[in-house]
């Protein structure tokens, strides 16, 4: 019995991985598939192990089937090697050029006509295999034809126009699986391969040693040594040490960065040069490449909605190509005719362009710090008419800023102050403890001894300095719980509260020594995005926030936001997302906190933010891989120019074969001349398919 998991559900389709699934020949296992009760469509991927069922489907039957499957009647041998290998991991080859392009290139030179016949069959017979193999497996398909098309021309000893079609068909093929296959390796780009070991700190007869193990073995909590030239294994914060980090692989950033004490650090990325130890938060498949391999895997087979209509167009048009060859061949008793008009099929153009042209934009994407999860999600952005952002962490920077600094006691300065509360919270990494942190080391942080720290949850700290309690933490928490008298400093705290600031209260000795303001800053190029989304086709764009209304309002004046809802608690934001789609709007929502989650899966498109929850990134559409809100906006515009490109694909394709249908049908055009003409178009259109699309800021 074999592990495997159910990872995706919908109603009629089912998503399953599995480590055995990498070793098989995927055309016999998925034709087996087909045959359980139910299912209507199987699509496997060998190449990362996972299986789609489309249907009416039972989810815990088809897992036991999967895992009490007799796998090894699948797998592809070499007996001299006693090795199994994928079938669908070999790179592209150009073989099939080389060999049609000998066979094209030397025919007419050959004197003996068996002989033209014998090199130019023997050129054609990997075509013609896989055309009589899908004609019984399949009916009839594109392959099918083209097959056919070669036959025919072999049989009327029409060398020229068989060799000929041979190539052009061998040259797209090429071409097609080298795009696939590039965008393939996206995973290997942005998910380094693993570190198989790290340095851990372990205790040894009461002594501090190092001691390396796999990164298997890591655990949360565990502290990791990570040195200059080294990859980082885990997720986590910086608890001692500088390192110059090179983010490029996870973040887009060419540059390398510095991170020092309290610095979050993720899996993937190099320390070019120092060294650090590292608090690990994430490990194993939890870690941020990990997530991200995850994420590129379940995209690799998606198939967009106009994708499936050109699939279904092309294999609808096959009998249509086929019953046009037969009335040429009644009007005209000419072979050549018939020969001509199978070249000319729609079905090469139709199927190949569309999917070469997402892989090529996923790709993108991916290289611009952009994880977009599958052709799905790609297409249903260009269509979306609608941006929600919540607030916190999308328009603004989800990271506190220390202000202000409020005194209640003539003896203790600003400067005290934050030095006392910096002492007390360095040991912890929510954003208020690293805001304090950071304006302290600003100023000159002069460290404070005290006493062990008590962190109480949700709350704040207390700990001892000089002999004295000091108290850091909400209001509640220290008027209520800690009995702090607020009441003569009511004037000065409300003072202290303007402009929408967050305040810290700091009390000393069992009294209130003073306040820290703290403000989440909106984004320097905020607007400037929210300007660029309506000239991308964004007609409505929504703000949700828990904020009172007048202080919503004023942001939304200032960034120029259509609509804004205040006051909100968690459970509203999905609530929001589906009144809007009901109301027949394409809505796509921005988020990146874990109670964003039903609003990301509930929109039509979800957009996690780069410092989001994982379980925003898991139950996105989109996940960002920078920290930037013009991200969204790039996103838009792949979306827009990719599927402006598809369209075009799709009409010239229609268009153009349509003429060569016509052209052949009535004998305009020989069986060569229509090879040249149907493939160079198919070529031409995979080629536009695979141009990069520019989606930088201007």
């Amino acid at each position: 019995m074999h592990t495997t998991r159910l990872i995706h559900q919908t109603p009629q389709r089912l998503r399953y991985v599995s480590a055995a699934l990498k070793h098989i020949n995927a055309h016999a296992l998925s034709a087996d598939l087909k045959k359980i009760e139910g299912v209507n469509e199987v699509r496997i991927n060998a190449k990362i192990g996972s299986v789609v069922f489309e249907g009416e489907l039972n989810a815990e039957a088809l897992l036991k089937h999967l895992q009490e499957l007799d796998i090894s009647a699948y797998q592809i041998c070499d007996a001299s090697i006693n090795a199994c290998f994928n079938d669908h991991d070999e790179k592209p080859s150009i073989k099939g050029i080389v060999r049609s392009g000998m066979a094209l290139a030397f025919q007419p030179f050959i004197p003996q006509p068996n002989i033209k016949l014998a090199v130019s069959t023997l050129a054609s017979i990997p075509l013609l295999k896989e055309g009589v193999v899908e004609l019984f497996s399949e009916g009839l398909t594109s392959k099918v034809l083209e097959a056919m098309a070669v036959g025919v021309s072999l049989a009327r000893r029409d060398y020229t126009a068989a060799n000929s079609t041979n190539v052009m068909l061998e040259i797209g093929e090429y071409i097609e699986e080298t795009t696939v296959h590039k965008s393939d390796d996206l995973i290997k780009e942005l998910a380094k391969p693993n570190v198989e070991e790290a340095w851990i700190e372990v205790e040894v007869d009461g002594k501090i040693t190092q001691k390396r193990i796999s990164t298997s073995e890591v655990k949360v909590g565990d502290i990791v040594i990570v040195g200059s030239g080294d990859t980082i294994p885990i997720d986590g914060h910086i608890i001692d040490g500088t390192a110059s980090i090179n983010q490029v692989s996870m973040t887009g950033e060419a540059e390398p960065v510095k991170k020092e004490r309290g610095s979050r650090v993720i899996s993937g990325t190099v320390v070019e040069a120092g060294r650090i130890r590292i608090w690990a938060e994430q490990v194993g498949d939890d870690t941020a490449t990990q997530r991200i391999r995850h994420y590129i895997k379940s995209s690799l087979d998606e198939k967009s909605a106009i994708g499936l209509k050109a699939t279904r167009l092309a294999d609808k048009l096959v009998p249509v190509t086929l019953g046009l060859a037969g009335l040429s061949y009644l009007i005209r008793r000419d072979m050549a005719s018939v020969a001509a008009v199978l070249q000319a099929d729609y079905s090469c153009a139709l199927k190949l362009a569309t999917p070469v042209a997402f892989k090529n934009s996923l790709s993108i994407a991916g290289h611009h710090g952009i994880l977009i999860k599958g052709a799905k999600a790609l297409e249903a952005l260009s269509h979306v008419d609608t941006f929600i952002f919540d607030k916190t962490g999308t328009l603004t920077h989800g990271e506190l800023e220390v202000v202000e600094i409020c005194s209640f006691d003539k003896a203790w300065s600003e400067d005290a102050i934050l030095n006392l509360t910096a002492s007390a919270e360095e040991h912890y990494f929510h954003p208020v403890a690293e805001a304090v942190v950071k304006a302290a080391k600003e100023r000159g942080f002069v460290h404070m001894h005290h006493e062990e720290v008590e962190f109480i949850v949700a709350h704040g700290v207390r700990t001892q300095i000089n002999g004295k309690e000091a108290i850091i933490g909400s209001r509640h928490f220290l008027e209520e719980d800690e009995r702090v008298s607020f009441t003569e400093h009511e004037a000065k705290i409300k003072t202290c509260m303007e402009n929408g600031k967050i305040l810290l209260y700091i009390a000393y000795n069992n009294k209130l020594l003073g306040t820290i303001g703290m403000v989440d800053r909106v984004r320097e190029n905020a607007k400037e995005a929210l300007l660029k989304l309506r000239t991308l086709g964004v007609k409505e764009i929504v703000m949700l926030t828990g904020d009172v209304e007048d202080k919503a309002q004023a942001l939304a004046k200032e960034l120029g936001i259509d609509t804004v809802y205040a006051r909100l608690l968690p459970t509203d934001k999905s609530s929001i997302v589906q009144a809007l789609k009901e109301s027949g709007k394409h809505v796509a929502f921005v988020g990146d906190g874990i109670n964003d989650a039903p609003a990301l899966m509930n929109a039509n498109v979800g957009i996690s933010m780069y410092k989001g929850a994982d379980i925003a990134k898991a139950t996105a559409d989109i996940s960002l891989l920078k920290d930037d809100i013009e991200a969204v906006v790039e996103a838009k515009v792949l979306a827009n120019k990719t599927m402006a490109r598809i369209n075009s694909n799709f009409n010239a394709t229609v268009g153009i074969n349509s003429i060569i249908l016509a052209g052949a049908a009535t004998g305009l055009l020989s069986p060569v001349k229509t090879a040249f003409l149907h493939n160079g178009t198919t070529i031409g259109l995979l080629l536009n398919s695979m141009q990069k699309i520019r989606i930088e800021k201007n």
